[in-house]
């Protein structure tokens, strides 16, 4: 071990310690997140674990004997015990849904954690556990809790009854501010500490007083709430950084101020920093070559013959052969990002983005990376940059930046050139960009006014843009035949709809585009020139033909040992070796001619079927390659690969065959003689030719050996580039430029510091989480890098656990839709048939008890062959065998039960009058729930819509728009009922439940409702969140932060949603003695609601007229 990581924190720098607890003598703490010891009075402080894993906790029990925490140390966060002065961990939880340690019961024979695992959403309920890890867990009769504290009795707890999705919101005054309540438990009575809009948590008893953390004063800090006379007082001052989390010991409270630990005595009411000491190995920290996954791999490029790829991976550039060789680090660069490499069409460099600088700059690196990179200054307007694209003559480099901005520079160095700018900001891809082969004109898309995109043309001699497309489509794709005489590009008539930007109507949508081919000159012909069939016609091609064959490449007559013969490929392996290079003879490179003037005129249309395209390609003269996407524009269900299939068409047989399909990556060689196509993590070079139609999920040629990247990881080097990148993210991307009146440079200063003892990815994002919280906005997320999914997982049955003596029976099975993925109930298979009341006695042969955790029995189960032993006895004399395969998840199955539940109660409750649907987002599933509960309960005279816990996504206009319609007309036909038009209508009331974890999109969703007068809103406030992210640049380690990039407000220029939530017209809170008596009194509320209003206003149906009588008063009449 080097001497630099057994000694690895700087004593200059602060050190982020936390969740701290206290015992009689000792404080126990996280750092690199382990536990680690030290004596109260503080000092050296002493590793308890080395898993690098503990998220939760520690939690000292209350004779100090033991230690309570959550760790992800075997993938899925689970609760564990652990002597105080060591030994082997026990494991107390077994369960996919997270277990998160919360503390202990007085006697410390329970321990109790928060999870999900019973919930119809993503809430957290409270759980007990036996400490010695007999029996199962039991939930607390609360509705939701997160964390909790028992009174010295045990009979009363004090809790939070609501989870936050971004605790380090500064001043945060939405529906998710937490409140403190303490409960009795028997009678479920409930006392509500006292407050207005504030942050208040981590509540602990101390006597008859509960201590807990608040902002109600400004920066958090520690209150006191005395039960007897309801008085709440500030007992500690605070105007630095905010308390984190709060625990209670003998004597005295510990808490933690953002890093450093403080004792409060409860005697003297003095509070003082306790110094802390950390010394041992930090082996995580060590710099150390490692495997870098093909998972991380952002961009790719491939070199102009096919030979090798660039790849972008963990901020570093490498190129994979296809072949033969080594795979390359060109970079070798552990404390900068390296992106978005892109291959010289000559084979000798690899250009790319490099932030090395401290800024984003151009760099151009020789492809066998023995030499230095010459670097290019993008200038001083500091950004981030994207999507280079080589000239073929390999001397300019086009691409754009963050701000919209497309631009041009000389690959021999120089200043950037402005080419153009876009209009508005986009979540994606700004510019598509593609050079004319003689390297003088940049043809490109950019968007216009009216939201469509055009194809443009800009002159590298006159450097003037024109655009070429009207405007009336969506252009898209634009490529340049190699011969230079075309330019061909796809549009689209009926992506408007698709493209309407955060909409919900633009989902499913049906999309498809045409393919078009631009005549560059005005002397020009069409690639497919009208054709027919005359005599005489096949003789002459057959004498044309025979006249080539006898012709080298050239077009010179061939001769027996003729050099021009040879094949080009004899000596592959020394290209490989001696890098990419071109015929220095190769014939000059004719002048691209673009005449402008009526080039309108010169668009025709190819004679390609209309599919949804998205991209297109170019390989030699007149052969295209086109990306198919879905049958719509953005698909509500998510599923497949971006390219369904893969279109190959030429201009010479006019013909479009399918060459392959269920692609993720295609691209093609600068010289068409080869393509790239990806499936997942594989990635096939193969020449363009082995492409044949007619099998298109055949997989030609030999998958690249991409598994041989490794680099030098540097987790501080990375760390501190992550730091300055991600104040970068949000002053490049944040909708504000001015951060909400944040200074950029102070803030980073602030929390600069902590960098240097940061001691895992963990900490960063805790560091990254409570400085990013500053900026006082929601939406603001910082995520870790992807971790692999490898560990066996728990299985589960879907179903509810009640003991029966020494025996589990199934207390509630739940029903699923087992031809749906996600929503299989094992229980309710055929074959299976277990029925509620039955008695599960054995799994995979071992006896299984009430003293057993049932949970533990199912470890590694999930999606495997289980065999149970059942029997409709306790004692089990009707034992008997099934298989079963356990599901890793029974979420689905639980939320279904709850929709379908509610949906009978509203029915229940209205008599059959009103229809129940929920919405647990504003994208897909919400998009997909909405339409099949509503369409199917237009029989109904009500709408009550539920959207508690509610995700966002969308801005939901098409749930407005629907619930919006009014009668316009009557019809009726010779046999059945009137019918009203709009048919997908319901004309009655509506009623919407809102809840504080409703929100983004959710949060939209009822301020629509209320603005468009729709009906009455019930329930909690939502949480006010209502911003847009996405399109950032990944962080080097593969995680990632958002910068609220796009905000929205309210038609009186105010911002009315952000930060505080729609309020319910009619307010109902989930209380714990309503839920335990079997009420939801939200829905209960909202039903009652709209009932009121149909016996107030009553639906009525408008009456059929009588049918005319034309014929009255004539001959032909019937007399009716």
């Amino acid at each position: 071990m080097l001497g630099g990581w057994s000694c690895a924190v700087a004593a200059a720098a602060p050190l982020l310690l936390r969740n701290p607890s206290l015992s009689q003598t000792q404080i126990a703490f996280l750092y690199g997140n382990d536990i680690w010891l030290v004596a109260k009075e503080g000092g050296e402080a002493r590793r308890l674990t080395s898993v690098n894993a503990v998220d939760a906790g520690p939690f000292f029990s209350p004779d100090g004997s033991e230690i309570v925490y959550s760790t992800r140390e075997h993938g899925l966060e689970d609760v564990y015990l652990v002597g105080a002065s060591g030994g082997v961990p026990r494991r107390l939880t077994w369960n996919a849904m997270g277990n998160e340690a919360v503390g202990w019961t007085p006697s410390g024979k329970d321990v109790l954690f928060a999870s999900a695992r019973t919930s119809y959403s993503d809430f957290p309920k409270l759980f007990r556990m036996h400490a010695d890890g007999t029996g199962s867990p039991v939930a607390l009769p609360l509705p939701s809790a997160d964390h909790g504290s028992y009174s010295p009795d045990g009979n009363t707890l004090a809790y939070v009854p609501v989870a936050q999705w971004q605790a380090a919101w500064k001043h945060y005054r939405g529906g998710q501010t937490t409140p403190v309540w303490l409960v009795n438990l028997q009678t479920l009575d409930l006392v509500k500490i006292p407050r207005e809009h504030s942050n208040d948590s981590h509540p602990v008893w101390e006597g008859s007083s509960v201590y807990f953390l608040s902002d109600r004063n400004g920066p958090v800090s520690l209150f006191r709430y005395d039960t007897a006379d309801k008085a709440v007082e500030q007992v500690v001052e605070n105007k630095g950084f905010d308390l984190k989390t709060l625990s209670a010991g003998p004597g005295a409270l510990v808490y933690e101020q953002f890093g450093s630990l403080h004792l409060y005595d409860l005697t003297s009411k003095q509070e003082h920093v306790v110094p802390v000491m950390v010394r041992g190995d930090l082996p995580a920290l060590e710099p150390a070559l490692q495997k870098i996954a093909v998972g991380e791999v952002q961009n790719v490029s491939l070199s102009p013959t096919g030979m090798r790829v660039a790849v972008e991976a963990h901020g570093e550039i490498f190129t994979v052969p296809a072949e033969k060789g080594d795979t390359r680090d060109l970079t070798h660069a552990p404390g900068s990002a390296e992106r978005d490499p892109a291959w010289s069409p000559d084979g000798k460099s690899i250009a790319y983005f490099s932030d090395a600088s401290g800024e984003y700059q151009l760099m151009i690196q020789e492809q066998s990376g023995l030499a230095p990179a010459k670097v290019i200054d993008l200038g001083p307007g500091a950004s981030f940059y994207y999507s280079p694209h080589w000239s073929p003559d390999s001397k300019h480099i086009a691409f754009y930046d963050k701000h919209m901005v497309l631009w041009v520079v000389d690959a021999t160095g120089g200043k950037p050139v402005k080419i153009d700018q876009g209009l508005r900001g986009s979540f994606g891809t700004s510019f598509e960009i593609t050079w004319s082969p003689d390297s003088n004109w940049i043809a490109y898309t950019r968007d216009l006014e009216n939201e469509q995109h055009a194809v443009f043309f800009y002159s590298m001699t006159t450097h003037q843009a024109t655009q070429i497309t009207d405007g009336m489509s969506n252009a898209a794709s634009p490529v340049f035949d190699p011969n230079g005489k075309w330019l061909y590009f796809q549009a689209s008539t009926n992506s408007g709809p698709s493209n309407a930007g955060i909409d919900l109507s633009s989902l499913d949508q049906a999309t498809n585009s045409g393919v078009y081919v631009v005549v560059l000159g005005k002397d020009g012909a069409s690639p497919v020139p009208p054709e027919s069939d005359e005599e005489g016609k096949d003789d002459k091609k057959k004498a044309d033909a025979d006249k080539d064959s006898s012709k080298g490449d050239d077009g010179k007559d061939a001769k027996a040992g003729d050099k021009s013969t040879d094949k080009a490929d004899d000596k592959a392996g020394d290209k490989d070796k001696a890098g990419e290079k071109k015929d220095d003879k190769a014939k000059k490179t004719e002048p691209t001619v673009i005449d402008l003037a009526g080039i309108g005129n010169r668009i025709l249309a190819l004679p390609i079927p209309p599919r949804n395209y998205g991209g297109l390609w170019v390989g030699k003269t007149g052969v295209l390659y086109l990306a198919e996407g879905g049958p719509v524009g953005r698909a509500s269900e998510n599923g497949g690969t971006p390219i369904r299939s893969l279109w190959r068409f030429t201009t010479e047989k006019r013909l479009t065959e399918e060459m392959l399909g269920g692609l993720d990556a295609f691209e093609v060689t600068f010289d068409g003689d080869k393509v790239l196509y990806g499936r997942g993590e594989n990635w096939w070079i193969v020449p363009a030719g082995d492409l044949k139609p007619g099998s298109p999920d055949a997989a030609p040629g030999k998958p690249v050996n991409n598994g041989g990247m490794v680099a030098v990881v540097d987790p501080r080097a990375e760390w501190r580039q992550m730091y300055r990148e991600t104040w970068h993210i949000e002053r490049d991307f944040f909708y504000d430029a001015h951060l909400h009146g944040l200074d950029l440079a102070k803030i980073e200063a602030k929390y600069q510091p902590y960098l240097d003892n940061v001691a895992s990815r963990a900490e960063f994002t805790y560091l990254s989480n409570e400085m990013l919280g500053e900026i006082e906005i929601g939406h603001m997320f910082v995520r870790p890098p992807h971790a692999p999914e490898d560990a066996p997982k728990p299985g589960l049955l879907g179903a509810d656990y009640a003991v029966d003596g020494d025996r589990y029976k199934f207390a509630k099975i739940y029903n699923g839709q087992n031809w749906t993925p996600g929503l299989r109930a094992p229980l309710t298979v055929p074959g299976v048939q277990v029925e509620e009341g039955e008695y599960l006695l054995a799994v995979n042969g071992r006896e299984l008890h009430a003293e057993d955790n049932l949970e533990s029995f199912f470890d590694g189960t999930a999606e495997k062959q289980t065999v149970l032993r059942v029997s409709r006895k306790r004692d089990g004399s009707d034992g008997r065998d099934v298989t079963v395969v356990p599901t890793a998840s029974d979420h689905g199955l639980r939320n279904l039960d709850w929709i379908e539940s509610n949906r009978r109660k509203a029915g229940e409750l209205s008599g059959g009058k009103v229809a129940y649907i929920y919405m647990p987002n504003t994208a897909g599933a919400g998009y997909s729930n909405f339409n099949r509960y509503f369409y199917a309960q237009l029989d109904k005279q009500a709408v009550v819509l539920d959207e508690r816990y509610n995700e966002g996504g969308l801005i939901a206009d098409y749930v407005t728009d629907v619930l919006r319609r009014v009668r316009m007309s009557g019809a009726i036909e010779r046999d059945g009922k009137p019918m009203q038009d709009p048919v997908g209508a319901i004309f009655g009331p509506k009623a919407m439940i809102i809840n504080q974890s409703a929100g983004s999109g959710g949060d939209a969703m009822p301020w629509y409702f209320r603005k468009a007068n729709l009906g009455t809103l019930v329930g909690t406030n939502t949480w006010g969140g209502l911003v847009g992210i996405g399109g950032y640049p990944t962080l080097l380690d593969g995680g990632s932060v958002t910068a609220p990039r796009y905000a929205i407000y309210g038609l009186n220029g105010a911002w009315e949603v952000e930060g505080h939530g729609i309020a319910p017209d009619v307010e109902v809170e989930d209380l714990p003695k309503d839920e335990a008596a079997g009420h939801d009194m939200q829905l209960e509320r909202a039903v009652a609601v709209v009932v009121q209003q149909l016996k107030e206003h009553p639906v009525s149906e408008p009456p059929v007229p009588p049918y005319p009588n034309y014929h009255l008063h004539d001959d032909v009449g019937s007399g009716h």
